[in-house]
């Protein structure tokens, strides 16, 4: 399954970020290296939404995930929520529905 965690990103995100930013990618490298984490990012333009795409039996690696990063515990993150994704179409889709 797929699950998708989403931060809310506080306004001075882009400002702050520099002094938590390598603890936060060693976190999600390896997550990465563990197979939870399959791939991540923030909206630019303004920067105020990050995706962070999970893979698992259960949304605990996400929700772990968030509980440990540093933009999270330093209030980089206004909210953080994570969210079941039914992924449908895509040689990595989790749940692959094709045609008739």
């Amino acid at each position: 399954m797929h699950y998708l965690l989403m931060y809310e990103l506080s306004d001075d995100y882009f400002e702050r970020r520099g002094e938590f930013r390598d603890a936060h990618l060693k976190l999600g490298w390896d997550a990465h290296e563990r197979g939870e984490l399959v791939i991540a990012g923030a909206l630019p333009d303004p920067f105020d939404t990050a995706l962070l795409l999970f893979s698992g039996d259960s949304p605990e690696a996400a929700e772990r995930f968030a509980q440990a990063d540093p933009y999270v515990t330093h209030g980089l993150v206004k909210s953080w929520r994570v969210r079941q994704w039914n992924t449908a179409i895509g040689k990595d889709a989790a749940t692959p529905v094709r045609p008739a």
